[in-house]
């Protein structure tokens, strides 16, 4: 675990957090400023408006809700490097350490899963109450000898070369898969408009760091209560390969399979998460 002096700064939502490279992180927060805190991480390419469902249905409940903005993302510094899953986690750290947070219920969704393990597993559970990964990339996509299930790196490498000529069209060819057949032309038409400002040079280093990033170990580790939540319908993270792995993998955690819900599980079956999230943080107080 690392450890090293963090300069505090007040909770003031909208300023910006810098990390050790100098790299500045947006955040925000919603709710009472004394509450039980939530903390918000993104899936990739998203920016905290991401969670606006979630924030706004957690603070009415008592619940300090947080969002950041990973580098790279949203309004937080578009970096030249560090886009590795370890660089994100202490970039985490640093956050969590600047804005003095303790008794954190830290909820990811896809590409955040794993780099809210990897910060666990670098940085330690101390300031962490429980966890919650919504439609996690964990443990292992690659294909390798000792992961044989996994997916083959040409595979990977198909679509990041796909991507440096039309990142856009990929967008919308994975839009409704994302959804269900019920979810509004106007919910689909945010979501895209979100995703296609990211640059794609992101998209592609994040891709590899995500594809490439053997998780098993980290999960083993994790010692605070989980709740791991995937759809069965998720045809960006399979649950076969990525949400039940993922649970069976973390001593003690609770796995939740959505019938019928895809990878955007938290705005086509909302109210069932809120509800099983609330649950879940009132069982492991």
């Amino acid at each position: 675990m690392q450890t090293r002096e963090v300069q505090k700064t007040p909770a003031r939502p909208g300023c910006l957090v810098k990390t050790r490279d100098g790299t500045q992180l947006y955040w925000t927060q919603w709710g009472p400023a004394r509450g039980p805190t939530l903390l918000f991480l993104n899936s990739a390419g998203m920016p905290i408006q991401m969670w606006d469902y979630q924030i706004a249905a957690f603070a009415e409940q008592g619940y300090r809700c947080i969002g950041v903005d990973r580098r790279g993302h949203g309004r937080s510094d578009q970096a030249a490097s560090g886009y590795d899953i370890d660089t994100f986690a202490d970039d985490l750290a640093t956050f969590i350490e600047t804005l003095d947070l303790h008794g954190l219920t830290i909820i990811s969704h896809s590409m955040g899963g794993g780099e809210l393990v990897r910060y666990l597993s670098r940085h330690g559970s101390a300031r962490v109450a429980r966890i919650v990964l919504l439609s996690p990339t964990t443990p292992f996509l690659l294909k390798t000898p000792d992961n044989p299930e996994g997916i083959p790196e040409e595979v990977f490498a198909a679509m990041r070369d796909s991507w440096r000529k039309d990142y856009v069209r990929w967008i919308d060819d994975n839009t409704d898969p994302f959804f269900v057949p019920a979810t509004s032309p106007g919910m689909k038409r945010w979501l895209v408009a979100m995703l296609a400002q990211w640059p794609v040079r992101f998209a592609l280093a994040c891709n590899e760091s995500m594809t490439r990033t053997d998780f098993r170990g980290d999960l083993r580790n994790i010692s605070i209560p989980a709740l791991v939540v995937h759809g069965d319908r998720d045809v960006s993270a399979p649950l076969a390969l990525t949400g039940i792995p993922t649970a069976a993998l973390i001593p003690g955690s609770r796995l939740e399979v959505y019938e019928g819900a895809p990878h955007g599980l938290m705005y086509t079956h909302m109210d069932r998460l809120h509800a099983d999230i609330l649950r879940f943080i009132e069982d492991t107080q």
